[in-house]
């Protein structure tokens, strides 16, 4: 386009004079004269996604299967940097990574074995790939007591003129054992209480380049997953995602998202469909210090149940201030498929009634940096879950949980709260509190009330690492093994782990690392009969090449 604005008017000028001196007379002389054609170059930055550093309420499912509390990643600082300056026409520049690959390997106690490897040594100026395998197993000092977990993960992405492609693939195995049972009246050989979880998934997702002048903007998404276990147990899931967005001025944009996903899950004796449809449109406003959405779902569950699932959000910068309030109701649909609940619970049973899960969250917040450094948002929420999936454990040999359904209503409030000293450190807290009320059950049987967290991470120099975590939960509640009838509740010992890890550069391709994990020893039962390993320490060597 800058050629043509370059050439046309030269080309008027020029067929205006030729004209002229056509039609002037023989002894007019034209004046000399000079044509100064100025270019305007004006360099674009192409904007850099910024974080969201305002946390958000976790999901209730969120623990993690291995019964040990993981050293959450951590990020420094929250910054971001825009790309250099330099014209269009050079296309993407594309640097070189220094190290492509790396191989992360070492070993501790409890036999502990870990591996972990990655490379992006396939790209190219218009693609780029990701692979990356890890695999670590744990033997606790309970019979039994054992587990493992591998995966290997890739995912490609493809720039074209006018899209850009992604796609990626999964396979993961998982061994757990059912040693939650009581070791001095039963006596279960090891191939009997071992259960393994496979998936094998894949998804591929296209969306349209756009900049600032473009209004419409679209990405499909299509998924799909094997998920197995022991005794004929397998879940075949497919999914849809079509989400559309068109802007109708600088302040308001029009939205719609088609989702869908298909599942079938089948075991010995038992096989259901569970399939989830919903339609999504709505409104998207961004207008000074005010902004959100308003979007109406209309779904369809796996029975047939029709349900309305509204999705609004307000957010308003207070006057003067850089604190924003926040409002709104959002509602979702959960299928409860068997990967869902067993990455939850992993000892539940293979055969489970099911029924999806409809959560309503009115919540009202507040947001925003204290200084330069310090940052907080608070909310409060009312919550309400028709169908919520608890897991409740069985009070005969003990190993498994039964899912338990029930309609219950929550009072929350989420803190969070995080310390940023540039490149150097920081340290930041996160607090929820959950007061259930309402149910049928004595209690959502498993499902804590207090979930805290905490991190430090330290830069203590450029070639040292270290870091550190914390956290908390309690409340959790289970059935009594060891009365009767009627059942009878027992509050578990509330689950405190404190864990460090740190990582030292001997020189630029080799660093040393060292993990520590559940250094106060704490004996605790994220499910009821699974005492947790215990402490743990392991350290290796990382190779970058």
């Amino acid at each position: 386009m800058m050629l043509k604005h370059f050439f046309i008017p030269v080309f008027l000028f020029g067929a205006l004079a030729a004209r002229a001196q056509r039609t002037a007379p023989a002894d007019t002389v034209l004046k000399g004269s000079t044509i100064e054609v100025i270019q305007t170059y004006k360099p674009e930055v192409k904007r850099a996604p910024k974080p969201e550093w305002v946390p958000q309420l976790p999901q209730l499912d969120t623990t993690h299967p291995t019964l040990n509390l993981e050293v959450p990643q951590q990020t420094l600082y929250y910054s971001y940097s825009s790309q250099p300056l330099r014209p269009l026409a050079l296309g993407k520049d594309v640097p070189k990574p220094p190290y492509e690959s790396y191989v992360k390997a070492g070993g501790g106690n409890l036999s502990t074995i870990f591996v972990d490897a990655g490379t992006n040594a396939l790209w190219g100026d218009n693609y780029e790939t990701d692979i990356h395998a890890h695999y670590m197993s744990q033997a606790g000092p309970i019979l039994n007591q054992h587990i493992s977990q591998s995966g290997i993960e890739a995912e490609g992405m493809y720039h074209g003129d006018n899209n850009e492609w992604h796609a990626g693939i999964v396979g993961e195995r998982n061994q757990y054992s059912y040693y939650g049972y009581n070791h001095d009246l039963h006596n279960y050989p090891f191939d009997s209480l071992k259960q393994v979880f496979g998936k094998v998934g894949a998804t591929v997702d296209m969306k349209n380049k756009t900049d600032s002048s473009d209004r419409f903007f679209y990405q499909p998404a299509v998924t799909a997953s094997l998920y197995n276990a022991k005794l004929s147990t397998s879940e075949i899931s497919m999914g849809l995602n079509l989400p559309v967005r068109y802007k109708l001025d600088t302040s308001l944009d029009l939205v719609a998202a088609l989702n869908g996903n298909i599942t079938s899950y089948k075991t010995t004796g038992w096989h259901n469909y569970n399939n989830l449809g919903e339609f999504l449109p709505g409104v998207v406003l961004h207008h000074g210090p005010m902004s959100g959405h308003a979007l109406l779902g209309l779904a369809i569950g796996g029975d047939g149940t029709g349900y309305v699932l509204p999705d609004i959000l307000a957010s308003f910068r207070l006057p003067d201030t850089r604190y924003i309030v926040t409002a709104g109701w959002q509602a979702t649909l959960r299928q409860n498929t068997y990967e869902q609940l067993t990455t939850e619970n992993p000892f539940m049973l293979n055969n489970y009634y099911l029924q999806q899960t409809k959560k309503d969250e009115v919540f009202l917040g507040l947001e925003g940096p204290v200084g330069h450094h310090f940052v907080f948002s608070a909310r409060g929420s009312w919550w309400k879950f028709n169908k919520l999936a608890t897991f409740v454990n069985d009070t005969g040999d003990q190993k498994q949980f039964y899912v338990v359904y029930d309609n219950v209503k929550a009072l929350s409030i989420h803190v969070a709260v995080r310390y940023t000293q540039a490149n150097s450190w920081s340290v930041g807290a996160t607090a929820d509190y959950y007061h259930y009320y309402g149910g049928s059950e004595q209690y959502p049987w498993h499902v804590p009330n207090v979930n805290m967290k905490g991190d430090l991470a330290i830069n203590v120099t450029p070639k040292f690492v270290a870091r550190t975590y914390f956290a908390l939960l309690s409340g959790i509640h289970a059935r009594d093994t060891t009365y009767g009838p009627p059942t009878r509740a027992v509050t578990l010992k509330p689950i405190a782990d404190l864990g460090c890890s740190a990582e030292y550069t001997i020189v630029p391709r080799l660093s040393a690392f060292v993990q520590l994990d559940n250094i106060l020893n704490d004996k605790y039962q994220r499910w009821y009969g699974y005492q947790s390993f215990g402490f743990n320490v392991y350290g290796g060597l990382r190779l970058k090449f």
